[in-house]
């Protein structure tokens, strides 16, 4: 049986209606492909801390999430399952920089599908893009 990773990501919003995507380094598991940023649920940790602190880590900047959770996804890759959690979240102090990750870039809704996103993050990208669509009408 594949090992189950839980693992939290944040969908970060600026004041410009852009989305922050984040570009995994050759040296990560599944490289070279976008993400939404975040990481690994430690033992004990409820996902919110987990995610502020994955985001604090990773890309040096503290973030306030939503309560709910935007999309919980459950994806398959050949040597381990991901349940991916996409929240929603604010930057509230610093500048995000990329320390693990090759490249950040900040793109609007309608245009993420031009990225080579992790196949595990297409279910919130496709979310994001609709949800755009309906707010739109």
């Amino acid at each position: 049986m594949k090992k189950l990773v839980k693992v939290v990501a944040a969908i970060i919003e600026n004041n410009e209606n852009e989305i922050l995507c984040a570009l995994r380094s050759p040296d990560m598991a599944i490289p070279n492909m976008w993400e939404f940023p975040g990481g690994k649920v430690e033992e004990g940790e409820d996902i919110y801390t987990a995610l502020k602190r994955e985001i604090e880590e990773e890309l040096h900047c503290k973030i306030e999430t939503n309560t709910e959770v935007f999309n919980d996804n459950t994806h398959e890759y050949d040597t381990f399952t991901i349940n991916l959690i996409s929240i929603k979240s604010k930057i509230i102090s610093d500048t995000p920089t990329a320390s693990e990750h090759s490249k950040l870039i900040w793109l609007k809704r309608e245009n993420l599908e031009s990225l080579k996103w992790a196949p595990a993050d297409l279910p919130a990208v496709n979310q994001l893009i609709h949800e755009k669509i309906v707010f739109s009408k």
